[in-house]
């Protein structure tokens, strides 16, 4: 059975335009995500060794070992270093395609895991030795390549999904993830701008409204989130951008204004500098995939 003892400190499989994109990263010191991070995939985070601060939508988790991340598709999230700076993970990334040939029903089960209300499955000692054998078959295959080594990693990563699926699907409860005060009044002030992005969101307003000082405001909404306070908006907002985009026929200057611009022009170069193109050419390029 292949340990992650004897993997290279990075293993990669496909990338973000794929079905099925897999890391592998053995990292030594601190590190955290400094880039806007949500992505139309399904994403199974597994963490080895070290410790994680996790924020996901609007709410932060402290992972340790054993424990697996569950992102549903286009949710914000970030990852910055705790107490220990060393880390192991896996992740798994599965965009729909990947489900193509699948029962309706059968892709149902496989994604009913991301929907939950809780994002975090925190496994025992012999569940944990379970993904792992899963995980290293998976990844010895990835890093040896031998004949058929891409139907043994589909039918892994299958496999995986299917184990999480039947666990949440039993979970009784919860694991404990205990706030503390700021991280509360930071996972409400998140809660409020994604609820409320397409209104006016002005830090003078919202530091009033949760009794805060603007610069701590500042300060611990950075400290929590990993995000900048008009970066967290100006996310959320974008996000909404593209899936109107996507899914409707509005004129862009009405999508602009649904998503709480003030002005055309400054919803253009954030777009651009968000997504790396415009809003029309995004479209555009949806419409031709």
């Amino acid at each position: 059975m292949t340990t992650i003892q004897s993997l290279p400190d990075s293993l990669r499989f496909g990338s973000m335009t794929e079905p099925l994109w897999i890391e592998f990263d053995r990292r030594v010191g601190y590190h955290s995500m400094n880039e806007t991070h949500y992505h139309r995939s399904y994403e199974v985070f597994y963490l080895y060794s070290g410790s994680r601060k996790f924020f996901i939508r609007d709410s932060v988790y402290h992972i340790q070992p054993g424990d697996i991340i569950l992102v549903d598709s286009n949710v914000v999230h970030r990852t910055s270093e705790l107490s220990e700076p060393n880390h192991e993970r896996a992740v798994l990334h599965y965009d729909l395609p990947f489900f193509n040939g699948m029962a309706p029903e059968e892709t149902e089960l496989l994604l009913v895991s991301f929907a939950a209300d809780h994002p975090i499955i925190r496994l025992n000692i012999q569940e944990q030795m379970h993904v792992e054998a899963l995980l290293g078959s998976l990844l010895g295959e990835l890093n040896e390549r031998p004949p058929g080594y891409l139907l043994h990693v589909r039918n892994k990563s299958t496999e995986l999904l299917l184990f999480i699926a039947r666990y949440i699907l039993k979970r009784k409860a919860a694991p404990d993830n205990t706030l503390s005060p700021v991280q509360q009044k930071v996972t409400a002030i998140t809660r409020h701008i994604n609820e409320h992005f397409m209104e006016p969101l002005l830090l003078d307003d919202l530091a009033k409204q949760f009794f805060i000082s603007k610069g701590h405001l500042c300060r611990v909404f950075k400290e929590v989130t990993g995000f900048g306070f008009s970066q967290y908006i100006n996310i959320t907002r974008i996000r909404e951008a593209e899936h109107l985009l996507r899914s409707t026929d509005w004129s862009i200057t009405l999508i602009s204004e649904q998503c709480g611009f003030e002005n055309f022009s400054h919803f253009g170069r954030v777009f651009k500098k968000m997504v790396g193109m415009s809003p029309r050419e995004f479209r555009g390029l949806e419409r031709e995939n």
